[in-house]
């Protein structure tokens, strides 16, 4: 039988895997597995500037397409540039294969050239990882890896590959199936569990469904609409759970928490029966957890056992899959008589409605809304930075879709939505996909126009521009008496530093700007018209604030709605 070399042998294990692009970053330990990637048709590598950006390139395929996501970097520093990256993949629960090089098998342990403990490093931030150092392992390593990252509740999976092992020579025999002792992840929920939550629901009289991101990573979306169709449940999401169900349906309360609805935290404060689908209890959508529906019965359904009751007293617990376990329950549930609950839940949203001030300064909601218009009727992906324009956008674009929202949940982290939007339109090249960012985080990867001009990526950024570092500053004015320490961009928003759209040009981009009310639908427009990059710099209302917003550490009961 025929002999290959180790990089030979993983490039034929990820074409098994149906991998047909992978973002990275060159290095000399990775020079043999990109030299044998070189004229490899099947597989379109795509160059980023900064292997930061590969990871959450590789994390945007992934949300945009279902697919595991792939990315590449050398040993040491391109290594762990990639660790930002995985650590967002692995708090939001993303499946992505993250492939890096490493010194010589003889080297590891010896402070060689470019080592780096990547194993070591990435072992909180991955559901896996691996050291690869026998070449006759390496076709199941990959196989396990791919497995692992996109089977259960997802997540990044980590492979380090010694230079020595990619010249290595071996046979080539890819496995057919993955036997993980230890590692079977459940799937079909338990079905007197799921008999008893069809009961609580029978008898409650103020329930809520309470949708997450799990909901979407398990293609759960159509059988949580017809739930809620049948029972006529409102619905409340979280960020990452956003198109989990149609964001314009009747039953939709938007999103809940810190900057969630009025009107998805009141109904989650006073409901009688609490029904969590593939969502975590996270501190930003709980607040204070002892105040937290505090009078409601609650089901909790997640593929990850650990997830299950982990912050809050369950009194439903069902491990499994959401599809399935949905599946079953619409089979048995019945509709509840909750309409005196409809009654009070559509009183909310007409006292207590998402809003801004509307006048002649150009305010990002509006802005929001004006992208949404413009876009309607085309398959739209939209992904955000990290502040207060991912925070606007969740409020005030509604998602009807899964799979069209990209933002950094878990981990918060700016500079992750151009490089992710990038990844998205690889992985969707026939979607408009927006970046909506803040002027400072755009800056963190923005070296990124180069690899999109230069494949031809077609991503419009949309930049809310307010001069300032925007959620740090609204922190500082409501309880820091306005203490701007260190998150002033820029004093005069006249001077423009950058100036974004000399920046898009430079890189051979296309760059517009909006400094009044009027010129936005016409920069939007023009953006969407282009057939390359474009970089909208948009001046909005320096002071806009996010509102509602629930204190650190406060009830979700207590909020701040400013001017709402």
């Amino acid at each position: 039988m025929a002999k290959f070399t180790g990089a030979e042998i993983l490039i034929k294990s990820l074409i098994e895997e149906n991998v047909t692009d992978i973002f990275g970053y060159p290095g000399g330990s990775v020079i043999p597995l990109l030299d044998t990637m070189y004229g490899e048709e099947s597989i379109n590598f795509i160059l980023t500037r900064h292997e930061q950006a590969a990871a959450h390139a590789a994390d945007g395929y992934a949300r945009a397409t279902g697919k595991v996501g792939v990315c590449i970097a050398t040993s040491g520093p391109g290594a762990t540039n990639l660790v930002t990256g995985i650590a967002t993949a692995y708090m939001d629960s993303i499946p992505m294969v993250a492939i890096t090089g490493q010194v010589k098998s003889s080297l590891i342990g010896n402070d060689a050239f470019q080592e780096a403990d990547m194993a070591g490093i990435t072992r909180p931030i991955t559901k896996h990882n691996y050291l690869a150092r026998d070449i006759n392992d390496l076709a199941r390593t990959v196989k396990e890896a791919f497995h692992i990252a996109r089977t259960g509740r997802p997540g990044p999976v980590l492979i380090d590959l010694p230079v020595d092992v990619q010249l290595q020579k071996a046979e080539f025999k890819y496995p057919k199936t993955v036997e993980l002792r230890g590692y079977n992840p459940t799937y079909k929920g338990h079905s007197l569990q799921i008999k008893k939550m069809a009961e609580a629901i029978s008898k409650s009289k103020r329930p809520v469904i309470y949708a997450g991101g799990g909901v979407i990573l398990s293609g759960a979306s159509k059988e949580l609409a017809k739930f809620a169709r049948l029972t006529g449940i409102p619905v409340t999401m979280t960020m990452m759970g956003l198109g989990a169900f149609p964001g314009d349906d009747p039953l939709s309360l938007g999103m809940l928490g810190m900057h969630g609805t009025a009107y998805a935290n009141h109904a989650i404060q006073e409901s009688d029966l609490l029904i969590a689908v593939g969502a975590r209890f996270d501190d930003r959508v709980t607040g204070r957890l002892d105040t937290f529906a505090s009078g409601a019965t609650v089901i909790h359904i997640d593929i990850d056992p650990a997830s299950v009751a982990k912050n809050i007293a369950v009194d439903i617990p069902i491990v499994g899959d959401a599809n399935e376990i949905l599946k079953e329950l619409n089979r048995i549930v019945k509709k509840p008589d909750i309409e005196a609950w409809h009654k009070k839940v559509n009183e909310w949203k007409k006292e207590l409605p998402l809003c801004y001030k509307e006048d002649g300064n150009i305010r990002p909601q509006y802005v929001i809304e004006r992208i949404q218009a413009l876009t309607e009727g085309k398959d739209v992906v939209i992904a955000t930075e990290v502040g207060q324009n991912q925070m606007w956008t969740a409020q005030f674009y509604k998602f009807k879709s899964p799979r069209t929202w990209l933002s950094s949940g878990g981990l918060g982290t700016m500079g992750y939505g151009f490089p992710a939007a990038m990844g998205a339109q690889v992985g969707r090249p026939e979607s408009v996909v927006i970046d909506i960012a803040g002027d400072g985080s755009i800056q963190m990867n923005i070296q990124e126009l180069a690899t999109v001009v230069i494949n031809k990526i077609p991503v419009k950024i949309i930049i809310l521009n307010n001069g300032y570092l925007g959620m740090v500053r609204q922190w500082q004015e409501l309880f820091y008496e306005k203490r701007y320490a260190f998150t002033v961009l820029a004093e005069d928003v006249n001077f423009y530093c950058p100036d974004f759209v000399k920046l898009a040009e430079s890189y051979g981009a296309i760059g517009l700007r909006a400094a009044k009310k009027e010129e936005v639908d016409g920069v939007i427009k023009a953006a969407l018209d282009a057939e390359g990059p474009v970089v909208v710099d948009i001046m909005i209302e320096r002071e806009e604030n996010v509102f509602p917003m629930v204190p650190a550490g406060e009830s979700i009961s207590n909020m701040l709605h400013g001017l709402a």
